[in-house]
């Protein structure tokens, strides 16, 4: 496989965040992708606020020396997804929101990252499902202008419980803006009951891609239990010339069963099934 492999840091969080990157770094992977979510991460956006270039000159100094590279940003601006979320009916706390993206890239340019990932938004009491969209697409529209702008790439991701939960809402979301596009990660999909070939037209729209095994029922599984296409996902990229990465996404939070999986032999185990996509055939 030729699209270049990368891991995130909160795949680890138990570790302090040097070792964690030397952790990805000794798991043989060339591209660390950052999580930068309010309370709940190494890296965190208050802690980046005004101080983002000297931040990021401090990271990118200590990756250089474990041959690292920052391969995405991913900004999260709430300590649940409906704080600040980019859909928020409140002004207020859209703008609030935003202004904490832009922080996070002007810290991921500097980083030298080639893309930032952000939420599209969640339904909200009160708010019909076609007003909800509109908004999310709105704010990723915007967001997606500003990254290009910085000369990065804004890709959203849909996920469990957003204002996108299916593989058809997102693709609505991406009809409704403007140069929208995806951190697609199939196990959000495949969790809530969807096929492969239900997900595989989303790929087209992909700018990033989160990896790791999934099933029905199970937004994170062991790669024994996975039936994300792997195969299909890599050859549909490497056909497109797809210019971005691959991230392990292993997570360990006390959420959906995810903190259940040895990340650290999950991750090796999916490396390898992607570097050798016979390996990678999804359980029937």
């Amino acid at each position: 496989m030729k699209i270049p492999l990368s891991c995130s840091d909160f795949t680890f969080p138990l570790l302090p965040h040097h070792a964690a990157c030397q952790l990805i770094q000794l798991i043989g992977l060339k591209g660390v992708d950052l999580g930068v979510f309010h309370q709940r991460s190494h890296l965190q956006p208050d802690h980046l606020r005004g101080r983002e270039k000297a931040a990021a000159k401090e990271l990118t100094n200590r990756l250089g020396d474990l041959g690292l590279t920052v391969s995405d940003v991913f900004i999260q601006t709430g300590a649940n997804h409906r704080e600040r979320a980019a859909n928020s009916p409140q002004a207020s706390e859209r703008k609030a929101g935003y202004e904490m993206f832009l922080s996070a890239l002007e810290f991921a340019v500097a980083c030298g990252s080639r893309h930032i990932t952000g939420l599209p938004g969640m339904p909200f009491e009160g708010v019909n499902a076609s007003d909800g969209l509109k908004l999310a697409a709105e704010e990723s529209s915007r967001r997606t202008a500003a990254a290009k702008q910085a000369g990065l790439i804004y890709g959203v991701e849909a996920h469990v419980g957003s204002i996108s939960p299916t593989p058809a809402a997102a693709l609505e979301l991406i009809q409704a803006g403007e140069g929208i596009s995806l951190t697609l990660d199939y196990g959000h999909f495949i969790y809530a009951g969807h096929t492969n070939e239900e997900i595989h037209p989303l790929l087209e729209h992909a700018s990033h891609f989160h990896a790791r095994g999934a099933a029905p029922k199970q937004l994170q599984a062991p790669m024994k239990e996975n039936v994300v296409d792997f195969p299909f996902v890599t050859q549909s990229l490497e056909r497109r010339n797809y210019p971005g990465w691959i991230c392990l996404e292993y997570v360990w939070i006390d959420w959906e069963g995810c903190n259940r999986a040895d990340n650290v032999s999950e991750t090796v185990l999916l490396r390898d099934a992607l570097l050798n996509t016979n390996t990678a055939k999804p359980v029937s």
